[in-house]
């Protein structure tokens, strides 16, 4: 049964990722640059952008009365119960399963609108301007740049297109006559399936891992960052800065003390299977303080 379910979550991270990177397939008809072989990924949250995507897409939702506080709250009772009972392949599922259902019956059109509206909003003044930097010198050396993220598709490729990026990879929502159907196509882009996604899509741009570079703050994405040749872990946190002085891999911290511990609430539960349900009870939980305030 465990070897099963083990071969299930390949399954499922290697569909995640495939679907990733075809997903961004209208970015490879860009013309090649300079430098054909090299490439860099970079994680999103709290690496190129801070604070969690999914904490300011949900806030910005719920400003626009999207969903109730009555549903947030019984997406984050059941996160607080997946985090206490720890991940069993039930519990998992039923967390991937709810993960984007927030948007099923909405058309895939309306999303997109919002999330431009979102991101100019509450996300386009959050960039880190010293990974912003380091994208940039990838770019000017002739690379290509992708992000990669758990965050929905949709937001990865608007941060990629402001940003002037290659573009992105993220989390694939299924949808059927332009309308999301609450699912997801695989699973989320979250750990191994990143790495899935990233290897993918080297496959079809002929780039060699050996020489491209990977970012992300988290232990979470190490299947990516050691897929490549040059890894760098981004305002890390504990057990990836350990494990990145061990390795001898670069390290580059842009936060001060406390704004590193104010994102760290954020971010907390908002990667992996938990998918902005925590992240969207804390942004509606801030709105209701502040509205009694």
């Amino acid at each position: 049964m465990v070897g099963g379910s083990s071969r299930d979550l390949r399954a499922r991270s290697v569909l995640a990722g495939e679907a990733s990177a075809a997903a961004a397939e209208v970015e490879a008809a860009l013309e090649t640059p300079p430098v054909r072989d090299a490439a860099a990924f970079f994680d999103v949250d709290n690496t190129m952008l801070q604070g969690a995507s999914m904490f300011h897409l949900a806030r910005g939702l719920y400003r626009r009365k999207f969903f109730t506080t009555g549903e947030i709250a019984r997406k984050a009772f059941a996160q607080l119960r997946f985090r206490l009972q720890g991940e069993t392949p039930d519990s998992v599922a039923k967390a991937r399963s709810s993960a984007l259902s927030f948007i099923a019956g909405h058309r895939v059109a309306e999303v997109q609108i919002l999330v431009e509206e979102i991101f100019d909003e509450l996300m386009a003044d959050r960039i880190w301007p010293g990974t912003r930097a380091l994208a940039q010198q990838h770019l000017d050396a002739g690379e290509r740049v992708w992000l990669v993220t758990a965050a929905p598709v949709e937001v990865a490729k608007l941060l990629a297109r402001r940003l002037g990026l290659t573009g992105a990879l993220g989390t694939v929502a299924a949808e059927r006559d332009g309308i999301y159907t609450g699912e997801l196509v695989g699973d989320i882009l979250h750990g191994p399936a990143k790495a899935e996604a990233v290897r993918a899509l080297a496959a079809h741009e002929g780039l060699n891992l050996a020489s491209c570079a990977a970012y992300s703050d988290s232990v979470n994405d190490l299947p990516m960052l050691e897929l490549v040749g040059n890894p760098c872990a981004i305002n890390p946190d504990s057990r990836l800065r350990r494990h990145a002085e061990v390795a001898g891999w670069r390290i580059r911290d842009y936060r001060t003390g406390r704004k590193a511990a104010r994102l760290g609430l954020l971010t907390a539960g908002a990667s992996g299977v938990t998918l902005g349900a925590v992240s969207a009870a804390v942004a509606i939980r801030g709105c209701v303080r502040r509205r009694v305030s």
